[in-house]
């Protein structure tokens, strides 16, 4: 069907023959004329349409099918009477075939049966015996049964029998036709016996001489062998049931389909849309011309016969020969697809639309429709140039601005402009601008962006400092605020004076025009954008400079959002390397390697710190703010400080995160009191406490990832720490694990923006980071790095901070204890125990000291505290002395009187050592002193 003007045109070669009998379009058509009048003025309503205001639904259409006013419901009809009657023929075609079957295979199996039984061994030696029945009728009676016939008869040639199923028919006289068996062949027929109608075979008993010395006859009912086909009947009719069923099912979706597309209507409307739409096709103001698949022209309406000239007798004859130009006769007998192609016939310019009629299986040929475009030709390029310019800026507002770098910014503008408005487009930005500050005044600007049709322009290359003479457009324009163009590059001074060598380069390649529009966003002047003009010969013109400056006020926003951006993201980034420790500690438990990358999209609250502790000991946390920006920067500057101070108590893991839950509550609270639509802070945590002396690591965490710990042999394991809640959560302790490190294994802290993200499972990402760093013999750094090789993302979306610490162990030779008793005696023993050692570690100048503190610490042991008491010496970057004891009490440094007897030991402690301290354990407490070594 070709849709015209809404409507359906079929091409049916009856339709189209009574359509080649219309008259020429300067003659009268007063026979259509007068059908028209006869018509209604509008066409009908297809039937099923609508019904009392609502759509019709799929049964209703297929009520109306069925009803037989429409023309599918006529088919539908038409096809249910072919379809029975085929039906009832086949059944009774069917039902004949297996009656003639049955009929045919009773009398094969009674002539086999007869047969087998007349050449059966003993046979005739029975007929000649005294008493035949005796022998032949148990024999018959049983071959019988085997071959499921009705009887099996043996007989003299007289016709007496000697056997039958009934026995008191025996002896009497077969009732058939013996002639031919008595001729000495086997025959059967159909004939009404004692026992009813039956198909039966007579087959002769020989002597060895040939003669006929008796007769066997087997046979079966009729009523049996009817009754084959009665128990088939029911088959059969079932599967012509089935058969109807489906048939009419398939009928039924045919007039379905035939229904929607002849809208329900009858013939008679039918033909009176036909009618109307050949009203139609004649009076509108488009030509359609209808050729056959030949090239022959089949239809041209009236239209077509104006704007084409065409003669009188044009249907019938091949387009080729109507005397077109050779173009439009060539692409309407080509059949070719065409749309809005525009052909000069005569003095008009034709816009022609051409499609083939094949596509979904019609009739081969095309249909070509010809609108006068004459009088629009002359706006259309304008129109065109317009939608042009209009499609320029809505990809300009999609593709400018994708980010927030503003290098990138800048960059998007230049590729979105080229080559659609310019050959060439250069984005001049000031340094300022690029750092995310706010330009001063000035002319010095950087090249930014370049993007051009070629690549060898001779102009500025990206990344070069520029600075413009007061003469140049450009100087002008970022001056005034306001675009210039120069039309003419070489008959334009002010630019030419900029660089008499490079501007002569560029006039020698060909670039001749030129539109600078300055980059602002409100009193902000940030650069300039140029545009270049080589291909065209015209130059940029009035309209276009509108166009550039539009193009680039939009950019200039997006320009300066990426300026505000950098700025507040080098801010945000400023302040977290400041919060962030600079230089680690120095100590000798753990080799410490880290890494710390911020993510590219905005600063998180990622921190990590190494904090020496007492007796050697070595806190290693690991932490994560969540959120990116300022806010979650400084709560991470006060966690971090948070534990630092509580690290300074020397309190177990589990304890310490115990404390920072309490501290980011209070920091939920306050924000929460400040703005009700504030973010909760919320933070995950990870702390672990490593000893050289034990080789003991105690870790607990808060919401954190499990720590990994690459054994000294290369494997790697992820330890059971129990998890706890995230920090800020309350109410639930947190609990600890206890890791017995070997010298050299590696303990690794990471945050989860190492091993997680968009496209990244965790548990993908904690397998690969097993993999990462399997491997023995690697160092911290080497670890590090190769962690960050396997894992780290092309655009982290997060922080990434990763700690990798090789565990070094406190010699033997390096620790001395000793238990001390209750008694206030036992002190010179230590004294005593303490200056051989300093002597056996070289340490005699230290000697002094250490035995004056350790007299003082382990006297108020003995005195203040409760048993056991240990005194134990650690020789390490300094000398550590620790006195244990099991009270829990905490003495306090304090000024004695001059008539107080007691209260100057812990005083004297403090003058002589560096730094000491207290920290508990759960069987009591260590007061302990740090000493430099000489």
């Amino acid at each position: 069907m070709v849709r015209l003007l809404g409507r359906s045109w079929p091409q049916s070669t009856p339709r189209l023959k009574g359509l080649r009998a219309r008259r020429r379009p300067d003659r009268p058509r007063r026979a259509h004329a007068r059908r028209a009048r006869q018509t209604p003025r509008h066409p009908v309503e297809p039937r099923g349409a609508h019904d009392g205001g609502h759509r019709r639904g799929p049964s209703a259409g297929l009520r109306s099918a069925l009803g037989g006013r429409s023309v599918a419901g006529q088919v539908f009809v038409l096809q249910v009477v072919i379809v029975l009657l085929l039906v009832v023929a086949a059944v009774v075609a069917l039902v004949l075939q297996v009656r003639h079957d049955s009929s045919e295979e009773a009398r094969n199996r009674s002539l086999a049966v007869a047969e087998t039984f007349a050449n059966a061994p003993g046979t005739r030696e029975a007929l000649s015996a005294p008493d035949p029945t005796a022998v032949l009728q148990p024999r018959a009676e049983a071959a019988r049964k085997q071959s499921k016939v009705d009887f099996i008869v043996v007989m003299n040639t007289d016709g007496i029998r000697y056997t039958h199923p009934k026995p008191d028919r025996i002896g009497k006289m077969f009732v058939g036709t013996l002639e031919p068996a008595l001729e000495g062949r086997s025959f059967t027929e159909n004939i009404i016996g004692t026992i009813g109608p039956l198909v039966q075979a007579v087959v002769p008993v020989k002597a060895d001489d040939g003669k006929v010395v008796g007769l066997v006859s087997a046979g079966i009912t009729t009523e049996n062998v009817g009754g084959v086909a009665d128990r088939q009947l029911p088959l059969l009719l079932t599967a012509a049931a089935a058969a109807l069923a489906l048939a009419l099912g398939g009928t039924a979706l045919v007039s379905r389909r035939l229904l929607r597309q002849t809208h329900g209507l009858g013939p008679f409307e039918m033909t009176r849309m036909y009618e109307h739409h050949d009203a139609v096709l004649h009076s509108v103001r488009e030509g359609v011309l209808i050729a056959g698949g030949e090239g022959r022209l089949l239809l041209a309406n009236d239209e077509a016969h104006r704007l084409l000239d065409l003669p009188g007798d044009a249907e019938g004859r091949h387009v080729l020969d109507l005397g077109l130009d050779a173009d439009t006769a060539g692409l309407l007998a080509s059949g070719r697809v065409a749309t809005d192609e525009v052909h000069l016939v005569g003095d008009r310019l034709l816009a022609i639309n051409q499609r083939p009629t094949d596509l979904q299986g019609g009739p081969a040929g095309s249909v070509a429709t010809l609108r006068d475009s004459t009088e629009l030709r002359a706006l259309s390029g304008k129109a065109e140039l317009a939608r042009e310019h209009l499609r320029l800026l809505y990809d300009a507002g999609v593709g400018i601005g994708t980010g927030l770098d503003v290098t990138r910014t800048a960059e998007e503008l230049a590729e979105v402009a080229v080559p659609r408005f310019a050959d060439f487009v250069t984005v001049d930005l000031a340094d300022a601008v690029l750092n995310g500050e706010e330009p001063e005044a000035g002319t010095d600007l950087r090249r930014t962006a370049f993007s051009g049709i070629r690549k060898d322009a001779p102009l500025y290359p990206v990344g070069e400092r520029i600075r413009f003479v007061a003469s140049t457009p450009q100087a002008r324009s970022i001056g005034t605020g306001e675009a210039v163009v120069e039309p003419h590059l070489r008959e334009a001074p002010g630019w030419l004076a900029q660089d008499l060598e490079r501007t002569a380069q560029v006039v020698e390649y060909g670039i001749h025009s030129l539109i600078i529009v300055p980059v602002r966003v409100g009193h902000l002047a940030m650069g300039v954008v140029n545009f270049w003009r080589l291909e065209k010969p015209e130059p940029f013109d009035e309209e276009e400079l509108a166009l550039a400056e539009e193009l680039v006020a939009r950019a200039a926003v997006s320009i300066d959002n990426a300026r505000r951006y950098t700025r507040e993201h080098t801010m945000a980034v400023t302040l977290q390397r400041s919060l962030l420790p600079r230089n680690l500690p120095e100590q000798s438990a753990l080799d410490i390697a880290y890494r710390y990358l911020p993510a590219q999209a905005g600063v998180g609250g990622d921190w990590f710190d190494v904090l020496p502790l007492s007796g050697a000991r070595v806190a290693v946390v690991v932490g994560d703010v969540v959120g990116h920006g300022l806010h979650a920067a400084a709560t991470m500057g006060r966690l971090r400080t948070a534990v630092h101070n509580f690290s300074a108590l020397d309190l177990p893991p589990d304890e310490l995160l115990g404390l920072l839950d309490e501290l980011v509550g209070r920091i939920d609270q306050d924000e929460a009191a400040e703005d009700s639509s504030a973010a909760i802070t919320g933070a995950t945590c990870l702390y672990a406490v490593y000893d050289p002396t034990s080789r003991q690591c105690t870790v607990a965490r808060a919401g954190h990832p499990p720590p990994a710990v690459v054994r000294p042999d290369g494997s790697v394991e992820f330890p059971e720490v129990p998890a706890g809640p995230p920090l800020g959560v309350g109410g639930l302790p947190f609990e600890t694990a206890e890791l017995k490190l070997d010298e050299g294994s590696r303990l690794v802290l990471y945050t989860d923006g190492l091993v997680e993200d968009r496209e990244r499972d965790i548990d993908v990402g904690l397998e690969m980071l097993r993999t990462a760093l399997a491997g023995a013999d690697r160092t911290p750094e080497d670890t590090c790095q190769g962690v960050l090789n396997a894992l780290l993302p092309d655009r982290p979306s997060d922080d990434i901070a990763l700690i990798v610490a090789g565990t070094r162990a406190l010699g033997a030779d390096r620790v001395a204890e000793w238990q001390v008793p209750s008694d206030p005696a036992a002190v010179g023993e230590v004294r005593a125990s303490v200056t051989r050692q300093l002597t056996e570690w070289d340490l005699d100048d230290l000697a002094f000291a250490t035995e004056l503190m350790l007299s003082e610490l382990v006297t108020n042991a003995i005195r203040y505290g409760n048993g056991p008491i240990q005194v134990r010496m650690l020789r390490d970057r300094v000398l550590i002395c620790e006195v244990f004891d099991g009270s829990s009490t905490s003495p306090h440094l304090r000024y004695a009187a001059s008539t107080d007897e007691g209260g100057r030991g812990l005083f004297l402690v403090a003058q002589l050592a560096e730094r000491w301290g207290t920290r508990y354990t759960p069987a009591g407490k260590v007061i302990w002193t740090e000493q430099p070594l000489p």
